[in-house]
């Protein structure tokens, strides 16, 4: 695959591939980006071969912002839904960022977490960062079966057309991903209430698993509405976890399983999620803060899952803490992604763990190319 922002995507996408197979070749993939400034790019040169000077370079920059970089809106609901302006700033940022080792660019045409829910009726806000959901459901009798995917709600066409325009200007140039969807308990969170579902999960548990057996026949066909058009294109899937598979690929995920104890998650939520697995071709499981690690163990059960991405949270970054977590991790013969490791932690990593079916989002302190080249050789010596 040619791409003008990934010269050597055939390489890194070789290391992914044997990242899903839980081996490694020369190296984990390893994900560093920097931004591109007039310090990083090489001076231009006029017609005469002289080099520009900096002044001109910054200026130029400035000249050559796009509009949407700096367009005014009347509130939050405007601007994430001016859909030239979202692709117009993120074709800029993409141009702006050096993706060195294996990261991708990646054009994400995020929607919030909770949009498969509005889809399906859920009340939608939108923030400056963020979107949420606005419960829909009093009674699971009388207002679930209007909680249904529909294929005209305004929001869904905005998501196809968001990515349309995305891979119209991606071709050849990036990659665009799948829109954020959370299907099984937390799409029934967001139509319910966390806290009222929870108490559901106990008080009225006959109408829980038909609502989550309607939502998943809802979720593939949403999913592969998506997928289809990625494909068409020749882009391989991808979404907000930038890995990478010409296949069915998606997150699994439960965050509302903090809330509920192993025994409830297992009766109501495991066999989703395997099915899940078993639909996507690679899948990667999104195990969300220390309090979802009481699922761990069932989660590793799950034939079809391929990885896991643990992420323990604000405030609990250090990695000492959790290298029993990915030891388990990998002695289960899960792959792993481990989303930010700092050069300080390098040394630890290489001592507890095997490269082997290891992914790596990104490595903190990392400013400049020398560095990150001194990182990426460090990874290739790792055994």
């Amino acid at each position: 695959m040619d791409l003008e922002l990934k010269p050597d995507f055939d390489e890194s996408y070789a290391r992914y591939e044997a990242f899903w197979n839980r081996s490694v070749l020369d190296r984990p993939p390893v994900c560093i980006t920097l931004p591109i400034t007039r310090e990083s790019v090489p001076r231009p040169q006029t017609a005469l071969g002289t080099r520009v000077a900096s002044d001109e370079i910054e200026q130029h920059a400035m000249e050559s912002l796009p509009p949407a970089l700096t367009k005014k809106y009347q509130d939050h609901r405007s601007r994430w839904l001016d859909l030239p302006g979202r692709v117009e700033r993120e074709v800029w940022r993409l141009e702006h960022t050096h993706f060195l080792g294996d990261a991708l660019p990646v054009a994400w045409p995020n929607m919030g977490p909770e949009i498969f829910s509005a889809w399906c009726g859920a009340g939608y806000e939108f923030g400056e960062t963020t979107t949420w959901s606005l419960p829909v459901v009093d009674d699971w009798e009388r207002d679930g079966p209007r909680c249904r995917f529909d294929e005209s709600h305004p929001l869904f066409l905005a998501t196809i057309e968001l990515t349309d325009l995305l891979i119209e200007a991606g071709r050849g140039r990036f990659i665009v991903g799948l829109t954020d969807f959370h299907a099984g308990g937390d799409h029934l969170a967001a139509l319910r209430d966390p806290e009222q579902l929870a108490i559901d999960l106990i008080d009225q548990p006959e109408a829980i698993k038909p609502m989550l057996d309607a939502a998943a026949t809802d979720y593939f066909r949403a999913y592969d509405l998506f997928y289809d058009r990625l494909r068409a294109a020749c882009m391989p899937a991808t979404s907000w976890l930038p890995l990478v598979h010409f296949g069915r690929y998606y997150i699994p995920s439960n965050d509302f399983s903090a809330m509920i104890s192993p025994a409830m998650f297992e009766e109501f939520f495991l066999p989703g999620i395997a099915e899940e697995c078993a639909f996507f071709d690679r899948s990667i499981y999104h195990l969300d803060g220390p309090d979802a690690l009481r699922h761990l163990d069932l989660i590793l059960e799950i034939s079809d899952l391929d990885a896991i991405q643990f992420v323990p949270g604000a405030g609990n970054e250090e990695m000492e803490r959790w290298i029993p977590i990915y030891q388990k991790i990998q002695q289960a013969g899960k792959a792993q992604m481990i989303l930010d490791v700092r050069l300080s932690n390098l040394d630890l990593l290489f001592e507890n763990l095997s490269p082997a079916g290891i992914y790596v989002g990104s490595v903190g302190e990392v400013n400049d190319q020398e560095t990150a080249d001194a990182v990426l050789r460090r990874f290739a010596e790792w055994r």
